[in-house]
C-alpha cells in the first residue's frame, strides 16, 4: 500500500480516461459491495448498460470488473493491463491502482450508460477518487483499518468524505455520522442527503416504503440480500438514483425487479440444505453486529457453530466479543499468506472473550475446519462461516471442490 493520488492521476491523464456517463462512488466501512451491488441490479433491470468496479474478490480476479452484468473475460482484463503497463513509463503503480485503471479504461472503452465504483480503502487517497463521483454514498462509519484511517470514527469520516464533491449528491446512509463527514461536506458544499432526515426506509412486514423528501415508493420486496440492514444499504442506492433522476431515471418495476434479482456472494450468503450454512465476509466489530443479529434471527433450534479465521491485522478480538454469546463451538484455522493470524492469536482472542477451551478446535486451514464443523452438526444445527473474505474464499473452494 502506498496511498496518495499523484502516481494514478499521472497515468490516468496520461490514458486520456474521463467518464462521458454519470459516475456514483460509493465508499465506507461496511455495506458497499452490497450498495453497488442493488444499484447494478437495478439500473440493469431500468435496461441501462452499466460498469461495476468492486474489490475485493472471492475466486476469481473478474470478479471486480462486471460490464452489463457479466465479468470480464480474461483477454480483456489483459489487454487493459497491457496498455497501461506500456502507458505508465516510469510510474510506479499499486496492485489496486493498477486494476482500477485498467477497469476504468474497460468502461471508457465499452459505451456505457453509467459506472459503479466501489472505494478499496477509505475514500480521499483511495484510487478510486482519482474520477469524479457525480453521486457519492457512505453508507456507514465504524473502526477498520486504523493504521491507515485513524483510530475514532472522527478520524476515519474524515478520510471517506474526500469522495465527496462540491455541488454534488453526498448521500450518507450511516445513521451516526461523525461530524467530520458532515463538516467535510458542509466545507466543499455537497448537497448532502441524510437517512432519517433527508431520506429512508420503512419496514412493512413482508414489504417496505421508500422515502424522501422528493418522492415515496411504497410497497418494495424486501432485497434478495438477507439481513434487516440491507434496507439502509438498499435506501442508500434508492436515493443516489434519485438524485440522478434526471439523467438515469428509474421507474417502480425496475426497481422491485432490481431489488429481488441482486445476488453477492459472501453477504450473509444462506447455502440449500441442512444443516443450514451462512457465509459473511465479516470482518470488523461493526459488520460483526450485524451478522450475529442476522445470524440469531435463523429459525429453528439446535447449537450455532462457527468456522472463524481473520487476518491478524484486523481486531480479532472485537469480532470474537461480538460473537461470543451466539457461537456453541468454534473451529478455527489459518488463512493462507504473511497477514493471516494463525491459530495461537484466534485462540488468545476467544479466551479475553471467556469461551471455553473445550468450544474451541484448532485445525490446519480453513477446508478442514468446515469439514470437521459439517461432521460435528446435527441436522437442526447452524454452521456460520466467517471472518474475512480469504475465509468465505477458502470455504467456497471446499464445497466446490
Amino acid at each position: 500500500m502506498d496511498f496518495g493520488l499523484a502516481r494514478v492521476e499521472t497515468v490516468r491523464r496520461a490514458l486520456g480516461l474521463r467518464f462521458s456517463c454519470p459516475v456514483v462512488t460509493v465508499g465506507g466501512t461496511n455495506g458497499k459491495g452490497s450498495t453497488c451491488a442493488l444499484l447494478e441490479s437495478i439500473l440493469r433491470c431500468a435496461g441501462y448498460r452499466v460498469g461495476c468496479y468492486t474489490s475485493p474478490h472471492l475466486l476469481r480476479y473478474n470478479e471486480r470488473v462486471r460490464l452489463d452484468g457479466r465479468e470480464v473475460d480474461d483477454r480483456c482484463l489483459v489487454n487493459a493491463f497491457e496498455c497501461i503497463e506500456r502507458t505508465r513509463g516510469d510510474v510506479s503503480l499499486t496492485y489496486f491502482e493498477f486494476g482500477t485503471l485498467a477497469a476504468a479504461l474497460l468502461f471508457v472503452q465499452s459505451a456505457l450508460d453509467v459506472v459503479v465504483l466501489e472505494v478499496g480503502l477509505g475514500g480521499r487517497l483511495d484510487a478510486v477518487n482519482a474520477f469524479d463521483a457525480d453521486c457519492a454514498v457512505i453508507t456507514s462509519i465504524g473502526l477498520d483499518h486504523q493504521a491507515y484511517l485513524g483510530d475514532t470514527r472522527e478520524m476515519i469520516g474524515a478520510e471517506k468524505a474526500g469522495i465527496f464533491r462540491s455541488g454534488r449528491p453526498a448521500i450518507i446512509a450511516d445513521p451516526e455520522p461523525p461530524a467530520s463527514l458532515l463538516e467535510r461536506a458542509d466545507q466543499i458544499g455537497a448537497q448532502v442527503q441524510l437517512i432519517e432526515r433527508d431520506f429512508g426506509a420503512v419496514p412493512q412486514g413482508a414489504q417496505w416504503t421508500y422515502w424522501s423528501t422528493a418522492t415515496r415508493r411504497a410497497g418494495l420486496p424486501w432485497p434478495s440480500l438477507r439481513g434487516s440492514y440491507q434496507l439502509l444499504n438498499a435506501a442508500a442506492a434508492l436515493a443516489a438514483l434519485d438524485s440522478l433522476r434526471a439523467r438515469i431515471p428509474v421507474d417502480m418495476g425496475a426497481v422491485r425487479r432490481g431489488l429481488v434479482e441482486v445476488e453477492l456472494p459472501g453477504r450473509f450468503q444462506v447455502l440449500p440444505g441442512r444443516p443450514v450454512m451462512v457465509l459473511d465476509v465479516a470482518h470488523n466489530p461493526h459488520a460483526a453486529h450485524r451478522l450475529r443479529d442476522a445470524f440469531r434471527s435463523i429459525p429453528g433450534a439446535g447449537r450455532r457453530l462457527a468456522v472463524f479465521a481473520m487476518l491478524r491485522d484486523k481486531d480479532i478480538e472485537g469480532v470474537a466479543r461480538v460473537m461470543a454469546d451466539t457461537v456453541d463451538a468454534w473451529f478455527l484455522a489459518p488463512v493462507p499468506g504473511l497477514r493471516g493470524a494463525d491459530n495461537d492469536l484466534l485462540q488468545a482472542a476467544l479466551r479475553a472473550c471467556a469461551v471455553r477451551p473445550e468450544a474451541q478446535g484448532v485445525y490446519a486451514d480453513v477446508a478442514s475446519a468446515l469439514h470437521a464443523a459439517r461432521e460435528s452438526a446435527a441436522p437442526d444445527d447452524k454452521i456460520i462461516v466467517f471472518g474475512s473474505f480469504l475465509t468465505v474464499s477458502a470455504a467456497m473452494s471446499a464445497l466446490t471442490s
